[in-house]
């Protein structure tokens, strides 16, 4: 890559190291990105000596949802296959090392053309995966020099993406870098054949396929299940990845409506985080879920006794959230009054209402659902309640949202095995 990309960065690793001295999170990162030579080094040694057969990356928790798909589907019909996942978050890294020990897990270093070399001379990886978002320049001109394919899935494009602007030659240069790209949707690959790349394909987006997947297996949570029971028939709103902004639009409304009760996932959950959000709730109404768990192992009874005059779930950690919609009678997915909203087809594969905050216009299936009556955008506190009051009112209506949402989600599935034939020459099982 060119040296003002180059610069470009540096100056971020360095920003990143300023602010590790503050932020438990990028300290994690960077200590992780420090430790990942050593790791590839016992992986190879231990795991995969003659190298990975594939190498999928992706930024965070949310992209690898996009990836798993994939993954799984790969292990299912090759279960010999040495696969290695990288992330650059720590909100992916945390959840998913040591979770599956057919999989290799490291972080991603900065993308400087010293990091890019040593990374994928130590991982001799055969194919390569990125999930969306995810164009690192010089870990892509690497790859391409070495001749191995490499692949961009779940890919989405927009007009005011810097591949398309007159001075994005250097990015139009990390796409050109792909041995093949399956976009979402139509008006991707238009925009690419614009800018010259036609090794393009629509597939979809594999997220559709995996929240598919887990509904089927139709997880339940007990713990849950027990707070629900404590008041059988009371309207649920379940919450997922709820930010403090997210919490001003439906915690007004919650405390004027005595007869809702609500399972809050919040999008982290520090213990001043969690006692804050308590507090705005009103603590004497809520219990933290680990609480709830525990109590649940010591004696049924006590958990019973404990969410009996409770309204409120916290649910304080991972990996439970894309169950948890199941119970939902409404879901509020929460992101959408800050950087953008989280995931809505977790929620939509239930046959639920979603209902989201104003900046989606990045999530092709956040305007896809309102267009067909399973999705809500809100701008505020006022507009929340207005169409809260809506659904509580006309069960005829909320039902109708919520088939809707299922409907769309249904339409959207098969993205996983066009790409696993294409890439890996394996046929969908009939």
């Amino acid at each position: 890559m060119n040296l003002l990309y180059n610069t470009g960065i540096r100056a971020y690793a360095g920003l990143a190291r300023a602010a590790a001295l503050s932020s438990v999170k990028v300290k994690k990162m960077l200590d992780g990105q420090a430790a990942t030579l050593d790791r590839l080094a016992t992986y190879r040694s231990n795991f995969a000596p003659d190298g990975f057969d594939l190498w999928i990356h992706a930024a965070s928790l949310g992209e690898f949802e996009q990836g798993r798909p994939l993954i799984d589907s790969l292990l299912d019909r090759r279960p010999e296959t040495k696969i290695l996942l990288s992330f650059f978050s720590p909100s992916g890294y945390e959840v998913r090392v040591d979770k599956d020990p057919r999989i290799a897990i490291v972080y991603l270093p900065f993308d400087l053309p010293s990091n890019a070399s040593a990374f994928i001379e130590a991982v001799k990886p055969k194919k390569v995966i990125f999930v969306k978002y995810e164009f690192w320049g010089n870990y892509l001109s690497e790859l391409k020099r070495r001749a191995i394919p490499t692949y961009g899935i779940s890919v989405i494009f927009r007009p005011n993406q810097i591949f398309f602007k007159p001075w994005g030659g250097v990015f139009r240069r990390m796409l050109r870098c792909f041995t093949h790209l399956y976009v979402q949707d139509e008006r991707s690959k238009q925009l690419l054949k614009g800018i010259g790349i036609e090794n393009v394909t629509v597939a979809g987006d594999t997220r559709f396929d995996r929240v598919t997947a887990i509904r089927r297996q139709g997880r339940s949570v007990p713990e849950v299940e027990l707070f629900l029971a404590s008041a059988p028939g009371r309207f649920t709103l379940v919450v997922g990845s709820s930010w403090e902004r997210d919490e001003n639009v439906y915690i007004p409304y919650l405390h004027k409506h005595p007869e809702l009760r609500a399972i809050i996932a919040p999008h982290e959950f520090s213990p001043d985080r969690l006692a804050e959000l308590s507090k705005r709730l009103g603590e004497e109404n809520t219990i933290l879920f680990t609480k709830l768990v525990d109590l649940y192992k010591q004696n049924p009874d006590l958990a019973r006794d404990a969410v009996s005059s409770k309204r409120y779930l916290i649910i304080d950690c991972f990996g439970l959230l894309s169950s948890l919609y199941r119970y939902a009678d409404v879901a509020y997915i929460g992101g959408g009054f800050g950087a953008g909203i989280h995931n809505i087809n977790e929620a939509a594969v239930y046959s639920v209402p979603v209902v989201f905050g104003p900046r989606h216009a990045k999530f092709i299936e956040a305007s896809e659902l309102i267009a067909c009556g399973g999705g809500f955008c809100v701008e505020g506190k006022e507009n929340f309640a207005s169409m809260m009051d809506a659904f509580l009112q006309d069960g005829a209506s909320l039902d109708r949202a919520g088939a809707l949402a299922g409907e769309y989600i249904v339409s959207k599935i098969g993205a996983t095995p066009r790409i696993m034939e294409e890439i890996f020459q394996l046929s969908p099982l009939i």
